[in-house]
């Protein structure tokens, strides 16, 4: 097998093990001391100064009475700003995991276009890890290299959480093949573009191939408001980060840390392919943090998110999200024939089934009885 081949495999086996350890991260044990939450016992309720902050004055979200105003920015942006705050073991598991996983494969996705000559850092970092070809190593990088992605991790998953939670109905779950499909993609497309630079493709032609790999890769995998909004900002801040860096290099200001890209481009710093690159960054890195952010928020027992635009006021449950049981009056068992009590199948014995009335209002899908049921698992006696 070629050295190249050999990369890119051991490359797409070193995102599997990224997924693996951010799982491990969200079933990580440790207690923190208790933050106040927005939201309180079992209903995920409003608090009162936050209707209040983002309405008109009485605890109303709108300044009418059509409810037309629910998605305005401010309403946006106080729902966003709420995710970094509702959990603080949360928030830091899933920083932590973000940061990891950009940090430990980045640096060997960078390191394809080192291999392929897109690039070359002056006296870069080498490692031949799993094998003892040094003229083929597995790893070339610079000693900022995984910090910088670490914290491309970190804002772009932190984005996605907070614009999902502005912008999106519902709780989005994404399978753990898509995840792991989008890193795949993604690893692919930098292995790719230095495949075509290594035979001399036209820096106009792989501008259109990746921006196609971009494209279908977002609407397969993403295709959220949410998800736009952070690849477009990845695929136009990523490249200005990367001017101030090559700016940095010319200047010697990084010493014998600094690169330069082989073909300057149209830019005079790089190409303009490397945009789409960073683009398709975005699903990868925001079905993981999707994933992480769930899977820690089940392990901590903490209840889907209500849809942005919602305030719950359920005159039923009062916002408890259940309801006694009508099988059995809510006691948890019943009186059978023979005077025999006998245990109640309906609510499992607890006295309580979820609230039907604002089911719905919490983008909850009525048919998923497993969700159902996990749902009412989480739920304290």
């Amino acid at each position: 097998m070629c050295p190249r081949r050999r990369r890119k495999i051991a490359h797409l086996f070193f995102a599997t093990i990224v997924v693996y350890y951010c799982q491990e991260i969200a079933a990580f044990p440790t207690k923190f001391p208790p933050v106040p939450e927005l939201r309180q016992h079992r209903g995920w309720q409003w608090s009162a100064a936050l209707c209040q902050s983002l309405g008109d004055g009485d605890g109303n979200l709108d300044d009418d009475d059509n409810n037309n105003n629910k998605d305005t920015p401010q309403v946006v942006l106080k729902q966003a700003a709420s995710q970094l705050t509702s959990n603080f073991q949360r928030s830091l598991l899933f920083s932590i995991g973000m940061t990891l996983a950009g940090a430990t494969l980045g640096p060997f996705l960078d390191t394809y276009h080192s291999a392929f000559g897109v690039l070359h850092y002056e006296h870069p970092i080498t490692a031949a890890l799993w094998s003892s070809a040094e003229e083929h190593p597995a790893l070339i990088t610079a000693w900022w290299v995984p910090e910088l992605f670490g914290l491309a991790g970190f804002l772009i998953g932190w984005l996605y959480i907070a614009l999902d939670a502005g912008l999106s109905p519902s709780s989005i779950r994404p399978s753990v093949p898509k995840i792991l499909g989008g890193i795949s993609l993604f690893t692919f497309q930098y292995w790719f573009s230095g495949v075509l630079v290594a035979m001399g493709v036209d820096r106009v032609t792989i501008l259109n191939i990746m921006s196609t790999m971009a494209a279908m890769g977002f609407v397969a995998l993403d295709g959220t408001l949410a998800g736009l909004v952070t690849s477009t900002a990845t695929a136009l801040g990523g490249p200005l980060i990367e001017i101030c860096l090559l700016s940095l290099s010319q200047a010697g200001m990084l010493g014998e840390n600094g690169y330069a890209y082989t073909d300057l481009g149209e830019t005079g710093f790089f190409p303009l392919w490397i945009c789409p690159v960073y683009f398709l960054g975005g699903p990868a890195n925001g079905n993981l943090a999707r994933g992480l952010w769930n899977a820690i928020s089940d392990r901590l027992g903490i209840p889907a998110e209500v849809p942005s635009s919602t305030v719950v006021d359920c005159k039923v449950c009062r916002n408890t999200r259940t309801v006694p049981c009508p099988n059995c009056d809510g006691t948890g068992d019943y009186i059978a024939m023979g005077g025999r009590r006998i245990s109640c199948t309906a609510c499992r014995g607890r006295g309580f089934v979820i609230c039907r009335d604002c089911f719905t209002t919490y983008g909850d899908d009525p048919y998923d009885i497993e969700a159902i049921r996990e749902k009412m698992s989480r739920m304290p006696d």
